[in-house]
């Protein structure tokens, strides 16, 4: 077994300062406390020894061929945008940025492609493929992240329904290995039966398996029209009924979110970000992607029949970039706005089957107040995920808090599971959620976990200590 892993010495610094540069390392107290965890410090506050920004693939090759020779323990870095505490040095050694590995080269109209660095931006991948005419469809709500980020965490987001996950997207991947060997996974090709699909096993690893330095992605043709209506209802229950009826229509949805009336007052009270829409205890809010105006028409004649069909007090249409604007910007104000409402937040982003989207609500905020815990659930709810945030108020301790919250997604997780729901839906497991793994998916499965990982990683130097965990 690799662990304890080696401490590093001046020896180690020289050596990675002589395959990259001087001016792009930095190591003990040089190092910025923000490279220290992601956006949910919660989940673990872990200095590296070392912070190198790297440049090429070689740059990568020669640190981690050192790294594996010398049992060093390494942790890629994209932006840092994650959530569930993956891109820290949870045993030290090497945090391997590749932010400065951000080009992104000129579209493929052929093949309708785009190819780019892990350290380009998803807002400039998408600005490129637009620029073009074409269509770059994933889209999680940090737009800052890296395109390398959302491969490796298999990102989803709102249009998740329509157009899929990250994973769809990914046509062909350049990585190094934990030995420093550089592989290709798959090709520009569109099919591929060639042995085991390493590529889609690659894309969600969470960084624990090698390092990204070149992806390859699948592009649309861009949408001509859009719209977004909101449809109010008068319970959660009634507006979760309606998620299988717009399913049901002729028109594929590109989103559909809910919220309750709750959350959409937190955001306002604190954001001054308003809601359009002012009935309703919860709203459902559908966005419909068109290439020609009478499609996009009719699908929204569609939608609003079926609404008002099965309970809605009305259907509001958002039918300008401004008015479809003041929704989602409600939409995505719901993180900042319950930060500004309470002193800590938690959160588990299950999955759950759509049809037991108000069964899982309701129960979870039983199962949070029950422990103490003011509970807000919205997400995506065209394809099951539930973020169920749970808000720490002023009169909490910390081991007040610590309890009722651990408490709360033991019972949370374990619901889930009741109802034929997942984990995580796109958060991942990092380190905040590696203690509920086992009993989620069972011992045999994290056999074939491990069993994964040492195939890639014998020595277990990337990332240890996430999605698996070896050294108890």
């Amino acid at each position: 077994m690799p662990y304890p892993y080696k401490k590093m010495t001046e020896e180690d610094f020289a050596y990675i300062r002589s395959v990259t540069s001087e001016d792009r390392v930095w190591v003990g107290d040089e190092i910025a406390r923000e490279f220290y965890r992601d956006e949910m410090p919660e989940y673990g506050v872990f200095p590296p020894e070392l912070y190198v920004e790297v440049e090429n693939r070689d740059e990568v090759s020669a640190i981690m061929k050192y790294a594996y020779e010398n049992n060093i323990p390494v942790v890629c870095r994209g932006a840092g945008t994650g959530l569930a505490g993956g891109a820290t040095c949870k045993y030290g050694g090497i945090m391997l940025s590749v932010m400065r590995m951000n080009r992104i080269f000129p579209v493929d109209h052929k093949n309708q492609t785009i190819t780019c660095e892990p350290g380009a931006l998803l807002l400039d991948v998408q600005a490129a493929a637009a620029a073009e005419g074409l269509f770059y469809p994933p889209d999680p709500g940090e737009k800052t992240a890296s395109i390398g980020g959302n491969v490796i965490t298999n990102a989803g987001g709102m249009k998740a329904v329509r157009y899929g996950l990250t994973r769809d997207f990914v046509r062909c991947i350049e990585a190094v290995l934990p030995d420093g060997s550089i592989m290709n996974f798959s090709s520009n090709v569109v099919k591929n039966t060639t042995g085991y699909d390493i590529k889609d096993l690659v894309i969600g690893s969470e960084g624990t398996l090698c390092i990204l330095t070149q992806v390859t992605l699948k592009l649309l043709p861009a949408p001509t029209c859009s719209c977004t209506l909101v449809m109010p209802f008068g319970s959660l229950e009634e507006c979760a009924d309606m998620v299988p009826e717009v399913l049901a229509l002729p028109f594929i949805p590109t989103a559909i979110e809910f919220l309750e009336r709750e959350l959409i007052d937190i955001v306002e009270r604190n954001l001054g970000k308003l809601l359009p829409v002012k009935q309703g205890e919860a709203v459902l809010i559908v966005m419909y992607d068109a290439s020609s105006r009478q499609e996009l028409d009719s699908a929204v004649e569609a939608a609003a029949e079926a609404a008002l069909a099965h309970g809605a007090i009305d259907c509001c249409i958002a039918n300008t970039p401004e008015r479809a604007a003041s929704v989602w910007a409600v939409r995505g104000g719901i993180l900042e706005g319950m930060k500004a409402d309470s002193v800590a937040q938690e959160e588990c982003d299950v999955v759950v089957p759509r049809a037991c989207i108000a069964e899982y609500v309701k129960a979870a905020k039983r199962i949070a107040l029950s422990h103490g815990i003011r509970v807000e659930p919205c997400g995506h709810c065209g394809d099951g995920n539930i973020h169920t945030e749970m808000l720490r108020g002023p009169e909490m301790s910390d081991e007040e808090w610590k309890s009722a919250t651990h408490a709360s997604l033991t019972e949370l997780y374990a619901l889930s599971k009741k109802l034929g729901g997942q984990l995580s839906g796109e958060h991942g497991i990092g380190n905040g959620r590696l203690e509920f793994l086992e009993e989620f998916v069972g011992e045999r499965m994290i056999r074939l976990y491990k069993s994964i990982k040492l195939a890639f990683d014998d020595r277990l130097i990337l990332n240890p200590g996430k999605v698996i965990e070896f050294n108890k």
